[in-house]
């Protein structure tokens, strides 16, 4: 076989039923082995079994990758040209290793004799890609390259996920070689790594400790992170939680991981989170954090984090993220399932049944004194109400994906996710541009599954040309943009902190027909929709079109996310704004420029 055949039957030994990527010069050779492969594995219904899906640019061949990896749970994978189709996949593949999300990125390069010649599209991939990646690989030894792709994508999915680039010279993937069929590098020092963390265990004598420290406590809480849906551990967690009686709350990644429905779910904390989860968290004794890496826009200041806490417990697949950014009293290394298993085995053993029952109503007190809500009588459209409406129909259950920006945090606030997988956001980078390819990709990974893009005007101008990809494939991606004429989430800070002078952020006066634009894609249903009375009609004809809908909402542009915790303030001094109670009187905002944003 050439090694552009042996790279597409890699790919299929892996279990890949799509491929996303953009064509070019160094690639070619590997793209000609698809065609052929899909030539002569056509299945009985004319199916291909492993379709190549044709974006815009790469950075939405990657994004939609990254989409099929955090909607299905295996492996991504992208195939772009060298120079600069290589290089439009450094954000992507920066934010799958921000997110921990396992995709494999496949490259070509010029040949390895041009490899430093400033060759035509020759760009230094392997030294870009290797501060953003988790692993890279510039195969110059034909014989290595069946082992080093395999190796790559046990990589990308094994211990803490994330994304591995495989940079592929041209002659490589032209060499004639012969293919094994079960061949890896032996990346000694990885494997010895992997192994101490998935063999770590909990012995008695930590779990006592554990449950000694929990007895103690009268309000403990758990923090769930993207560990929890990254591992799988969500059925674990539930019955965890249950069996001891402790509230949940999510970080922005952990979202689905503890159903949102349950009456022991707090939803999401920080800066933007719920104000019940936050006042939780400042009134817990005990905080037992998930596969949480204490990020900044939980955190805020560290040292004025969980004030109340006598324990911080936690469990995390990285060493690297114990006591990183908060002190903890008690930690293990190691596989979420399994840690989380043998705590919830010891305790059931030894009889563990605290009584929460203060604790509970002070929770249930706070839900309900400080519910999340918005102004509903106003003559705009409030874009809560819409997102509202969307979750009555799909009640939890749909696939959501986001850009970036205040849509995002609305759409984490106000939707119901009642499994892990539901929500794809771009959480550590925040990339605008996400939420159009990341749904594609979600689309294909879960077909069964209504997917719908909650964007904005600004963000989904980043990659509006994936709009034509998702007609190309007869997709039927629901897709929602919240139009408030500008850049929302930056316009509330500049409005906030900046004395309201909207530097740059101010979009009333460009021309942008976003309904005209999605016809001319091939949206057969694209609807705007202006009037508050007609909202829960309109969102109902759109999610019931059989096929690919495009609908945006003329929103409030004065509509701000809340609560919010200011830089530099605690959960005690989040704003709450007009509609949910606070339980302390506001603290004026600074005018001055902040170095959080």
């Amino acid at each position: 076989m050439t090694g552009a055949d042996i790279v597409v039957q890699v790919l299929a030994d892996e279990g890949l039923d799509v491929l996303f990527g953009y064509s070019g010069g160094a690639i070619l050779p590997v793209y000609d082995a698809v065609f052929r492969y899909n030539a002569l594995h056509t299945r009985d219904d004319g199916n291909e079994p492993m379709p190549l899906i044709v974006p815009a640019n790469e950075q939405g061949a990657c994004f939609m990758a990254a989409g099929y990896a955090r909607a299905s749970g295996r492996v991504g994978v992208a195939l772009v040209t060298s120079g600069p189709g290589a290089t439009n996949a450094v954000t992507p593949v920066r934010d799958c290793m921000a997110d921990s999300v396992p995709v494999v990125v496949v490259c070509g390069q010029v040949p390895t004799a041009a490899i430093g010649t400033d060759a035509f599209q020759e760009a230094p991939i392997s030294t870009i890609m290797g501060a953003c990646a988790k692993h890279v690989f510039l195969v110059t030894d034909p014989s290595t390259l069946e082992a080093t792709l395999r190796t790559a994508f046990h990589i990308a999915r094994s211990g803490r996920p994330g994304p591995v680039v495989v940079d592929i010279p041209k002659d490589v993937q032209n060499a004639p070689l012969t293919f094994e069929g079960s061949r890896e590098l032996a990346v000694r020092g990885y494997r010895s790594r992997l192994h101490a963390v998935e063999s770590a265990t909990i012995d008695d004598a930590h779990c006592a400790a554990f449950f000694d420290r929990l007895a103690r406590a009268k309000r403990p809480l758990i923090y769930a992170g993207g560990g929890v849906v990254a591992a799988s551990a969500s059925a674990v967690l539930r019955e965890f939680a249950h069996a001891f009686g402790m509230p949940v709350v999510t970080t922005l990644m952990g979202i689905g991981g503890f159903d949102t429905t349950d009456p022991m779910a707090l939803h999401m904390l920080g800066m933007h989170g719920t104000a019940y989860a936050n006042y939780a968290m400042d009134d817990s004794d005990f905080v037992f954090a998930l596969g949480a890496r204490f990020d900044d826009r939980v955190v805020g200041v560290p040292a004025r984090f969980a004030p109340s806490a006598r324990t911080i417990a936690q469990i995390d697949i990285d060493p690297a993220e114990i006591g990183k950014v908060k002190a903890v009293d008690w930690h293990h290394v190691g596989t979420m399932n399994a840690s989380l298993q043998r705590l919830l085995d010891y305790g059931k053993r030894i009889g563990f049944t605290p009584d929460l029952t203060d604790w509970h109503a002070h929770v249930a007190a706070l839900k309900t004194t400080h519910a999340m809500d918005f102004c509903r009588d106003s003559d705009s459209i409030q874009p809560c109400a819409v997102i509202q409406a969307i979750n009555r129909i799909t009640d939890g259950r749909a696939i959501i994906s986001t850009g970036v920006g205040q849509h995002q945090m609305w759409a984490a606030q106000y939707f119901d996710f009642r499994e892990p997988r539901r929500w794809l956001t771009s959480g550590s980078m925040g990339t605008m541009g996400f939420g159009l390819p990341a749904a594609i990709g979600a689309q294909f990974a879960r077909r069964d599954l209504t997917v719908i893009d909650i964007d904005g005007d600004a963000s989904i101008r980043m990659n509006i040309g994936e709009m034509e990809t998702v007609t190309t494939y007869g997709l039927p991606v629901k897709v929602v943009v919240l139009n408030n004429s500008g850049d929302g989430m930056v316009r509330q800070w500049q409005k906030l902190f900046f004395k309201g002078r909207f530097s740059a952020s101010d979009k009333s006066l460009h021309k942008k027909d976003f309904v005209r634009a999605a016809q001319a894609d091939g949206f057969e249903w694209a609807q705007r929709l202006d009037d508050p009375a007609a909202i829960e009609a309109t969102i109902a004809d759109f999610l019931a079109f059989d096929g690919p809908a495009f609908l945006e909402v003329v929103i409030d542009a004065d509509a701000g996310v809340y609560p919010m915790v200011g830089p530099g303030a605690t959960y005690a001094e989040m704003i709450t704004g007009d509609w949910i109670a606070s339980r302390t009187a506001p603290t004026s905002t600074t005018a001055e420029p902040t170095g959080m944003f």
